[in-house]
């Protein structure tokens, strides 16, 4: 086992530095110049400009400007925010908490409808609750998140007034944030009702960024399901009368869950891409929105520093999934 997990840092090494080279070639070819983004245009003199070019080392070659960002990389410095003059680091992980937030009522909305789905679709393969869950799970998989956003935002919060709109808490509440997550600071602030209120804000993000999750684990659930329900342990326990129930339930759900499990850990990546979109389209504060409005600013220290944050997060969940996985089928540590 030891020796499977050094295997699984080891290709950490030449991952992470595919990854700083991507987040600082991305940065390179934005348009823009950042220079003038920091020092304005106006009263920019031909000298100052040479000079904040020297300082910040924009006009050494690219290659000498790499080694340099991933020695800071090195040294745990991402920069400081072009606009808000902030670490890159600190605003990453003040924003990060809602983003976790988010991602995870979505995950466990995907789990546990995408789960029994793929269940009932295995069970009843080939029938019309097959064939409609199935259909279903297609659709939400194909499925614009920024169109079905939208739409929800129409249907429930024009016409129906169930849910707001976009935020995190009404304005009405107020309160000291002690973990950042809404839901916990909420129960915490002892106001009545915030907890509620935080719960309808996430209700609307949390459905959008599940659908892709859900749609790809109800399938992958069915499809393990189909394979193990063909496997002789299973005929054996129907021989011996066993319920549907009992078969489904113990020998085969508990064998299938194996590649579930590793899809659900490869969706944190896909939460978090979808993250992007949902966070903008409900104004909600969280990193996705964050990167989106450090593009449109040309903020580059927090473009660079939050695509690099982001893939090494995702690498670490993979790897952890990859560990789990040796863990429940031995069998993978020596292949």
């Amino acid at each position: 086992m030891l020796k499977f997990i050094l295997r699984r840092f080891a290709l950490l090494v030449p991952t992470f530095l595919g990854i700083t080279i991507v987040a600082f070639g991305f940065v390179r070819i934005l348009p823009g110049d950042p220079v003038l983004l920091m020092a304005g245009e106006r009263g920019l003199t031909p000298e100052r400009y040479q000079r904040l070019l020297e300082e910040f080392g924009y006009n050494r070659p690219l290659w000498q400007q790499y080694i340099d960002y991933l020695g800071d990389l090195l040294r745990g410095d991402f920069g400081n925010s072009f606009v808000t003059k902030q670490p890159v680091l600190s605003e990453f992980f003040t924003l990060f908490p809602a983003t976790v937030e988010l991602s995870v009522c979505a995950m466990v909305i995907a789990i546990i409808v995408g789960i029994p789905a793929g269940i009932v679709a295995a069970s009843k393969r080939g029938s019309f609750w097959d064939q409609s869950i199935m259909g279903t799970a297609l659709v939400g998989y194909s499925m614009p998140i920024f169109w079905w956003g939208l739409l929800l935002i129409i249907v429930f919060s024009g016409w129906l007034g169930w849910t707001p709109i976009s935020g995190r808490i009404s304005l009405v509440y107020f309160f000291q944030a002690k973990t950042g997550f809404m839901l916990i600071d909420s129960l915490l602030s002892g106001q009545d009702g915030a907890f509620l209120s935080a719960l309808r804000h996430l209700i609307l993000p949390s459905l959008v960024l599940a659908t892709i999750p859900l749609a790809v684990i109800a399938r992958q659930t069915r499809s393990a399901m189909l394979e193990v329900l063909g496997e002789d342990y299973v005929r054996t326990a129907r021989a011996k009368g066993l319920s549907t129930r009992r078969v489904v339930g113990l020998h085969a759900l508990r064998n299938a869950m194996i590649p579930v499990i590793t899809v659900i850990g490869l969706s944190v990546g896909t939460l978090l891409a979808g993250a992007i979109l949902t966070e903008t389209i409900f104004s909600w504060p969280g990193i996705g929105k964050w990167m989106v409005h450090s593009i449109s600013r040309r903020d580059y220290q927090v473009v660079q520093g939050g695509l690099l944050l982001i893939a090494v997060i995702v690498m670490v969940v993979n790897l952890l999934v990859d560990m789990a996985y040796g863990l429940i089928n031995p069998r993978i540590r020596h292949n």
